[in-house]
This record gives C-alpha cells, sequence and structure tokens, in this order.
C-alpha cells in the first residue's frame, strides 16, 4: 500500500490527519511468518517542515507468536509509538534516521512492518513463568509433570558429586 504525497511535496507547510488500517494474513521478520491476528492500525499526523516529511502515531495490531520455550501459539498485543521521517530528494548528507521517498509515494505497510518487527521481544515467552519443555520426552511442563530423573552429570565433573555428598 502506497501513499501518495506528491501534492503534499508542494506545500512548504502542512499537517494531515492519518488513519490507516492494512489488511495481512502475516508478515515475515527474517526468519519465519508471523500471523496477523488483526488487521494493523495506524493513527497518526503527517507533517511537513522544510524538505522533511515526519509521521507521528500510533499502530496497534495483534500477532500469533510462537513461545520459545513450551512451543505454545499465543496471541501478543501490539500498542506501540511511531516516529518517522521522510525526505524527497536523496542529498550528499545522509541521515540514518531519514527514510527517503522514491516516485513521490510512501511505502506505509513496509514502514508499519519494520516498526513491529523491531519492537518484537527476542526471546518470546507465552508467560513469563513459562516451564518449557522436558529436554528428556518432550512434555509441556506447564500442563503436566513427566517421571523423567535429571540426573545428567558431566562425566568429566563426576568426582566433584563425590566430594559434596553426605553420607
Amino acid at each position: 500500500m502506497k501513499l501518495c504525497v506528491s501534492d503534499l511535496l508542494e506545500k512548504e507547510v502542512f499537517e494531515k490527519e492519518l488513519h490507516v488500517n492494512v489488511e495481512k494474513d502475516s508478515l515475515n521478520d527474517g526468519s519465519e511468518d508471523i500471523k496477523l491476528l488483526e488487521p494493523i492500525k495506524l493513527d497518526g499526523i503527517l507533517s511537513k517542515a522544510g524538505d522533511i516529511i515526519e509521521l507521528n502515531g500510533a499502530v496497534h495490531t495483534v500477532l500469533e507468536l510462537t513461545c520459545s520455550r513450551c512451543l505454545e501459539k499465543f496471541s501478543y498485543i501490539v500498542d506501540i509509538p511511531i516516529k518517522e521521517r521522510f525526505e524527497n530528494a536523496e542529498k550528499d548528507n545522509k541521515d540514518d534516521d531519514i527514510i527517503f521517498i522514491s516516485d513521490n509515494a510512501i511505502d506505509i505497510i513496509e514502514v508499519l512492518e519494520n516498526n513491529i518487527i523491531l519492537m518484537l521481544p527476542i526471546k518470546r515467552l507465552c508467560k513469563k513463568d513459562c516451564k518449557g519443555l522436558c529436554q528428556h520426552c518432550g512434555t509441556n511442563l506447564n500442563y503436566f509433570t513427566c517421571n523423567c530423573k535429571d540426573d545428567d552429570i558431566d562425566p568429566r565433573l563426576a568426582k566433584l558429586k563425590e566430594m559434596f555428598s553426605t553420607d
């Protein structure tokens, strides 16, 4: 979805409210496809001063993520502020914070997806105290307990166990 800004670029100063709903099934974070449970909603203000167009607003959606410990699917609410700067002409002094506009249009979907992906947690947990899976039998320890014994001892450190045993 491209947001045409050609008429706005001709004005020296302007401000415009922006309400965008993006209907997509999923987005890709580079390693996996993340399912969208709700459309991506952007509410914000597009303003221009000089050569810079600035987008200030808030993004809301709900994603379906996979827990890093137990591999269960869970919903993750996204409510993030967004602040992006755009410029029509690429200049010599390149600023990393400015996105350059091509063909007088802003690819708003790419901007929204990038902001959502950047705010995703590195370790995605269904709950803070998720117990994960048993490393021996694969039982989800959040729902069941297993009878596996946790007596794996590194043979290089087996002698240390004898030193601390009290018989």
